[in-house]
């Protein structure tokens, strides 16, 4: 299916300046994501910059980087101009959109996301998705919530069929709750659907991009991993990355 892993990297953060950047063990913390995505071993892996300082230090450490526009809304318009710019002819049937504050991701992860298309022709989108284990987060609406119907597929292994994404504790009742992993694999017609589509209500209400593609009735399905990777938002997640990569 010829996939490609695109990773965006924008230079301004409100919480932690200039994190694409951002030191680790002497590399920037870009840098480690690309390591990772390689490491998968499942495509080729380009960095969509906003920046040239992002461009040169990734350049620099021997990957491959583009720059794009900076006005960007989401990182899935992002990802979409960079593949549009590297892959005009459309071979990339996937495109991995690998957040680039997960210095830490296991590359299992990230084939696990790819896994779920190779099997399922009917699913547009793949993410991931793990069991709520800490009682805190279940209430926390900055973990975002799965509701979805369970899926045994002997080759991807244990997915759910995503009914709902929110930041409210759901869906009621005893069981399991799954927290949403934010890396996501499109079908390269559906990205190309995805971006071309307005905001949609229950998106704006809730503050999640992936409830448009919901909402337009595309079809997402969450691969179930072990545990949430470390997602580096503030300089304490960063001091955290630090520890586990020095």
């Amino acid at each position: 299916m010829h996939p490609i892993i695109v990773i965006p990297a924008r230079l301004a953060s409100t919480r932690l300046p200039q994190k694409p950047l951002a030191d680790i063990a002497g590399k920037p913390m870009i840098v480690h994501v690309a390591e990772r995505a390689r490491e998968a071993d499942c495509a080729q892996v380009i960095i969509a910059a906003d920046d040239r300082r992002i461009f040169e230090a990734v350049r620099d450490h021997g990957h491959h980087a583009i720059m794009t526009a900076t006005d960007h809304q989401s990182g899935s318009d992002r990802i979409a101009e960079a593949l549009a710019l590297t892959d005009p002819d459309e071979r990339h049937e996937i495109v991995i959109n690998l957040q680039g504050d997960l210095p830490t991701i296991p590359s299992a992860d990230i084939r696990a996301s790819l896994k779920v298309l190779e099997t399922d022709d009917e699913c547009d989108i793949a993410t991931l998705g793990t069991v709520i284990i800490d009682a805190d987060e279940k209430t926390n609406p900055n973990v975002v919530k799965i509701v979805g119907t369970p899926v045994a597929d002997a080759r991807a292994g244990v997915k759910l069929r995503a009914l709902y994404f929110t930041r409210a504790t759901a869906p009621w009742g005893d069981g399991p709750l799954y927290h949403h992993i934010g890396l996501y694999a499109y079908r390269r017609e559906a990205l190309k659907r995805f971006v071309a589509l307005p905001p949609s209500p229950l998106e704006q209400r809730e503050k999640l991009e992936q409830l448009r593609a919901v909402e337009a009735g595309m079809t997402i399905h969450a691969a179930i991993i072990d545990t949430v990777p470390l997602g580096v938002d503030t300089a304490a997640d960063l001091e955290k990355a630090r520890q586990a990569l020095g």
